[in-house]
């Protein structure tokens, strides 16, 4: 039991399976999020509710886990924010994806206020939450990365430290059109296998050791095949992350014409009233009519 106090703002299914690891590892944990029923939940757990994310603060240790620039800027530099009062030795880590430059501005910012920032985006859903599995690629300097490592320990098997402010971002892009496109070549596939009336596990099976094997196939294809739409993460978040990796190959004159091809097939999901729901929806892509 460490004992060490954290803040978590942002309960949604990334952020409160965070805070719960956090609780269950020892951590004393302060919450916080606009749900008033996902804060009774953590509380539930173990961890102290508060009212507002100023009082978050109050840990030291903020982690946020946010759905947008905007509202991280919000969060940390409102009225009430995280940095709203006395913010000198506030160590924000923030567990978002969004894109690198806005990082970098409320880095420098937290830095006029006497806090420190690393971004630190992460990779392995909510599953590896709970199990303390997570990846974890950070931007920031040297010793706020050090200062966080045993929060960060605590929820990940694999931490990188990239580089400065920033960079922790970037290569969340990089994993999420990874990510995004694979997810397409997995609906697409599994499309094939219902077709053809195929046991999605036993395609798996067989495909295991071969080139076509990935952690993606192992933990998503029976997923995707069976239309399972228990939440991992949402379609929503892939279009804004794929969407962030566009704007930054834009101004970096990088083409990305798989990664455009694939975000206009989530961009068609949201249309269609899927935004909310588990990215394993991207079936209904391929056999909207014909689920069941």
């Amino acid at each position: 039991m460490t004992g060490t106090q954290v803040g978590v703002v942002g309960l949604g299914v990334m952020g409160s399976a965070i805070a719960k690891r956090l609780v269950r590892t020892g951590h004393v944990v302060r919450v916080h999020d606009v749900r008033p029923e996902a804060v009774r939940d953590l509380a539930a757990e173990g961890a102290l509710a508060c009212a507002a994310p100023r009082t978050v603060a109050g840990a030291g240790q903020v982690v946020l886990s946010l759905n947008s620039a905007a509202i991280v800027e919000q969060v940390v530099f409102g009225a009430d924010g995280v940095l709203a009062g006395d913010a000198e030795g506030v160590l924000v880590v923030d567990m978002s994806s969004i894109d690198p430059v806005s990082t970098r501005d409320f880095a420098a910012r937290a830095e006029e206020r006497g806090a420190s920032w690393v971004d630190a985006p992460l990779s392995g859903g909510a599953p590896g939450a709970e199990r303390g599995a997570l990846t974890l690629m950070l931007g920031g300097r040297e010793q706020d990365v050090e200062r966080a490592a045993s929060l960060l320990t605590a929820l990940a098997a694999r931490v990188t430290h990239i580089g400065p402010s920033g960079a922790g971002q970037i290569v969340k892009l990089v994993n999420q059109v990874l990510v995004g496109c694979a997810f397409a070549a997995l609906a697409e596939s599994a499309a094939l296998v219902r077709a053809a009336g195929l046991p999605p596990a036993e395609v798996v099976r067989a495909l295991t050791g071969g080139r076509a094997d990935s952690a993606l196939l192992q933990e998503f294809f029976t997923k995707f095949a069976e239309v399972d739409l228990a939440p991992t993460g949402r379609v929503v978040n892939m279009v804004k992350d794929l969407e962030a990796a566009r704007s930054f190959a834009r101004a970096h004159n990088v083409p990305l014409p798989i990664t455009s091809a694939v975000t206009e097939l989530h961009h068609w999901l949201v249309t269609a009233g899927h935004g909310d729901a588990d990215n394993a929806a991207l079936m209904r892509y391929y056999l909207d009519g014909k689920i069941g």
